[in-house]
């Protein structure tokens, strides 16, 4: 009954507050105006969610999750911008007549006086040259931090090429092609991430692809290789044969095979003293990453095992760590399709969206609250507002930026980013209801306050 009673008063509570809001932003729209009446709305929203959290027990406090979804419902207005001075106001202050009694000779002065007095006005920078500024300190690589990256990531697949080739003789690998976002341009503060492809070479007689939804996983993401012919080519007959279950390629089998390999096998001292570094395998993730240490960077190389042209469509498929029962089936990787269509779409109008996901990809690096949001999730953002027919120069970035920001928050109030060529995989499914509550409050306390976010 207690408890009854407290809940009770505390519903009475909210109604109390909820009033006082709704009695607040009424009046205020009246007198401060439509921007004012929103920043105040922010405000007041603000502090009912202080007093909910001081009066309410740890486990009923969801109102973070509430509170954002709340303030996007207050449609985003432009800062309104300072009203002039009256004309009094701006008039230079005329130096005032020296004294009669004043000595005429030089006078002390306080030091901090006169460069207050001769420094000028702090300046106000506008969202755009914000923008560029943060652009310039933590988007652009240096070109000999770029230039080093690459030549440690090519020396590292041409060792180890040579080491596959030696250790498995029957498996016909192509050649280890070193790529990603740093190759295109399209890496953001660091060269600190590079992607080395391996691909398998299967014999195009023997092998078919199977979409995903209609494998037992039923999961858009992914393709099945399966293995044909088997009538007229038993098994044996393809030396990628012996990694089968089922009568299709495991991309499970095949990786681990090889993550031992590379943990054990693989004389990483040697070729590290090679090339003047030092190089280890990482044991922590599920990935085969190679973690490389120079003197002048810190480098990460993602060992993408890959089914490469496998059909008309020439799509690319990755052995990745996948999980239940699309543990055995390889995961469509769209980053080359996407890459493309953004330089495509930049070249046709000579617009700036690459250099917009560059700056959301250098944000969300910078703040934890935005951790969870990966190159992937943006490049879906920058894809689907790049196909409109708007504004891409460097003149509209600032207003580009925000409408980003826009998107990013109505996806996440739908908990569903669509992937720009296969919408029915939604980028958002891995993400729990917590993590999309503090991105969304990030994101809208960023859309309200954009220089807090460079």
């Amino acid at each position: 009954m207690a408890e009854f009673s407290q809940k009770r008063g505390k519903r009475r509570g909210d109604e109390g507050l909820g009033s006082m809001v709704d009695f607040l932003l009424a009046n205020a729209r009246l007198v401060l105006g439509v921007g004012g009446a929103a920043v105040l709305g922010i405000a007041t929203l603000a502090v009912k969610r202080f007093i909910d959290r001081a009066t309410s027990p740890r486990d009923e406090d969801d109102t973070k999750g509430d509170s954002w979804k709340e303030l996007s419902l207050l449609k985003a207005t432009p800062h309104l911008q300072p009203r002039p001075p009256p004309a009094a106001l701006s008039q230079p202050v005329l130096p005032l007549a020296p004294s009669p009694s004043a000595p005429e000779g030089p006078a002390e002065t306080d030091p901090e006086v006169t460069s207050q007095l001769s420094s000028p006005a702090p300046l106000c920078l506008t969202l755009q040259e914000r923008l560029l500024a943060f652009e310039r300190d933590h988007v652009t690589i240096p070109a000999a931090q770029v230039a080093l990256a690459k030549q440690l990531a090519g020396d590292i697949a041409l060792e180890l090429q040579a080491y596959f080739r030696s250790k498995f003789p029957e498996l016909p690998f192509g050649a280890f092609v070193p790529g990603g976002p740093l190759y295109d341009g399209l890496q953001a503060g660091a060269a600190d991430h590079v992607r080395l492809l391996v691909p398998l070479v299967l014999e195009p007689s023997l092998w078919s692809l199977v979409p995903g939804v209609d494998t037992v996983a039923r999961d858009p993401r992914c393709w099945a290789v399966r293995r044909t012919q088997l009538e007229f080519c038993p098994r044996g007959s393809s030396p990628w044969d012996r990694f089968l279950v089922g009568g299709y390629l495991s991309s499970r089998i095949l990786l681990e095979l090889l993550r031992k390999a590379l943990a054990a096998s693989v004389n990483w001292p040697a070729i590290g003293s090679l090339l003047g570094c030092l190089i280890w395998p990482s044991m922590v993730s599920e990935e085969l990453l190679l973690e490389v240490q120079h003197e002048r960077l810190e480098l990460t190389v993602a060992v993408l095992v890959a089914v490469p042209g496998a059909d008309a469509d020439d799509r690319l498929l990755l052995a990745w760590p996948l999980e239940g029962l699309a543990g055995n089936l390889w995961l469509q990787d769209l980053y080359p399709v996407e890459a493309a269509r953004l330089r495509a779409l930049d070249d046709h109008d000579a617009g700036t969206r690459r250099r917009l996901l560059l700056l959301l990809c250098a944000v969300c690096r910078g703040c934890s609250a935005l951790g969870q949001l990966g190159r992937g999730h943006l490049t879906q953002v920058v894809l689907r507002l790049g196909e409109d027919n708007v504004d891409w120069t460097e003149a509209a970035l600032g207003e580009r930026f925000l409408q980003a920001l826009e998107l990013l928050i109505g996806s996440l109030e739908q908990a569903s980013l669509p992937c720009h060529f296969n919408p029915s995989v939604n980028l958002f499914s891995s993400l729990r209801e917590e993590e999309i509550d503090d991105i969304g409050y990030a994101l809208y306390s960023g859309l309200q306050e954009p220089e807090g976010l460079l």
